[in-house]
């Protein structure tokens, strides 16, 4: 356990996580089944898309080719200034994600991919996605699964039920990446969604395809038990 805020821990590892995210072919779990299978999930283009934790901006640079208008959010001075210089958002804005300085109903798409657990705030940053969306608007989130959140060796921590922060170190390749987030059971987010005004449209658990472990062994295992959870969620009438 860790006192201090994941903001100020992810500002922190701020380096470490764009070496990671951009050493090419490194991070093969996210371009070989999380972007591929997230990317299924996300509706049309439709006024603002809100990268929420956009980080050094890949994922956002993935929407842009796409034809979304992104705007990036995130609460590390240094990622923001990395996304900024990468390209493919209108803006980038440097604040947390309960707080985003945009109007009411701007974005037809709020989308916060591998990040929500990494917010000590959960139900303040769904509630503001559902602030920022237009009626009908979608959001769309990647996490952790939870299931396989519970079978990683973490000594000392609690039940499913129990929230926690953790710290994971996993270094790979000579590239390495200290993690600092949330465990959190599957009801935390289903119940934070619910309390926004949101009815689950999509709730999928993405398995590698069989090129993709042809590719990558390494991804296999994950063929039998879940590593990542999507999820869509419209604001508003479930229609």
């Amino acid at each position: 356990m860790t006192a201090r805020s994941t903001a100020d821990a992810w500002e922190a590892h701020a380096e470490a996580w764009s070496r990671w995210a951009r050493t090419p072919g490194h991070d093969f779990h996210y371009e070989q089944l999380n972007l591929p299978r997230f990317l299924e999930l996300l509706p049309a283009p439709r006024l603002l898309t809100v990268d929420v934790a956009c980080g050094e901006g890949r994922f956002g640079r993935v929407l842009a080719d796409l034809g979304h208008a992104v705007v990036g959010v995130d609460s590390s001075p240094t990622l923001v200034r990395l996304a900024r210089a990468a390209g493919g958002y209108r803006e980038v804005l440097h604040t947390s994600a309960d707080s985003i300085a945009l109007p009411d109903g701007a974005a037809g798409l709020v989308t916060s991919f591998m990040a929500l657990h990494d917010m000590d705030d959960l139900a303040g940053a769904i509630g503001e996605a559902a602030r920022l969306l237009a009626a009908g608007g979608r959001l769309c989130f990647a996490v952790p699964h939870p299931f396989a959140e519970m079978a990683r060796e973490r000594p000392g921590m609690g039940g499913y039920f129990t929230p926690e922060r953790y710290v994971d170190v996993i270094e790979r390749a000579g590239v390495s990446m200290t993690f600092e987030s949330w465990r959190r059971p599957l009801s935390d987010y289903t119940c934070a969604l619910e309390r926004a005004g949101f009815w689950i449209e999509a709730l999928r658990e993405p398995v590698p395809s069989e090129t993709a472990v042809a590719a990558t062994p390494a991804l296999a295992k994950w063929r039998e038990q879940p590593m990542f959870l999507h999820v869509r969620a419209r604001l508003g009438s479930a229609q």
